[in-house]
């Protein structure tokens, strides 16, 4: 019975990241992270080659569901992965054949 409780846990953890990172910018955030571990709004928006607004507002919705996290340095927002586990999701994903 235990087995079957950490198998939904983990499912609904799956299902979860999903949801949060379901659309095409975000999922794009999320390998620039990957990549560079810490970027700037402008730095992300720029690679992105979509609106700083844009940018911003899926920054946001990601941190506010825990899968990032932010720090302020001067003038500058940088953001990380903090939810190390949306990694693996992707990871999972991009060896599925489509």
């Amino acid at each position: 019975m235990s087995q079957l409780i950490e198998e939904e846990d983990k499912l609904e953890k799956v299902a979860f990241i999903l949801k949060t990172i379901g659309h095409p910018v975000r999922l794009k955030i999320l390998s620039l992270l990957s990549e560079f571990q810490q970027m700037s709004v402008n730095e992300i928006s720029e690679k992105c080659e979509v609106e700083q607004s844009l940018i911003s507002h899926h920054l946001t919705n990601m941190k506010l569901k825990g899968v990032l996290q932010s720090e302020r340095e001067g003038k500058s927002i940088y953001y990380s992965i903090k939810l190390m586990e949306v990694l693996n999701v992707i990871d999972c994903m991009s060896k599925c054949k489509i």
